[in-house]
């Protein structure tokens, strides 16, 4: 499966915290694109969808939701839930997001610009796409 969880440094005191990632440095690209998710309420589901070659790392800021992430040959639930947590997908995962808490937040750094090209929406394409 081409995702991991990953630590994200925060630096905090007595005033609050600090949450850092760098490209290239925290996370394996360069950040094209930031975008974030919000009001989606919790029987919506989001997502169903693939990206050729874009990279991604989500974080939920605020709330929590549940990812199913496949590879075309598993599948697996991460739950995000802390905005110390980042979520990276890889190339070539269908990701459904469903089970939004209320509030939650989604914050996303993507390793290319828009592009509708880039997004396969139909499962039994992005089955044919790894073969």
């Amino acid at each position: 499966m081409n995702y991991k969880l990953i630590n994200i440094k925060v630096h905090g005191d007595e005033r609050g915290k600090l949450a850092v990632l760098e490209s290239l440095k925290d996370i394996p690209f360069e950040i094209k694109r930031v975008y974030w998710i919000f009001d989606t309420l919790p029987e919506q589901e989001r997502g169903f969808h693939s990206h050729k070659d874009m990279e991604q790392i989500v974080v939920a800021m605020d709330g929590a939701c549940d990812f199913v992430l496949d590879d075309g040959e598993r599948t697996e639930t991460v739950t995000l839930n802390r905005p110390d947590k980042g979520l990276y997908i890889g190339k070539n995962m269908w990701r459904v997001m469903k089970n939004f808490s209320y509030g939650c937040k989604l914050m996303v750094l993507a390793s290319d610009y828009y592009n509708e090209k880039e997004y396969i929406r139909n499962y039994g394409e992005f089955k044919k796409s790894l073969k």
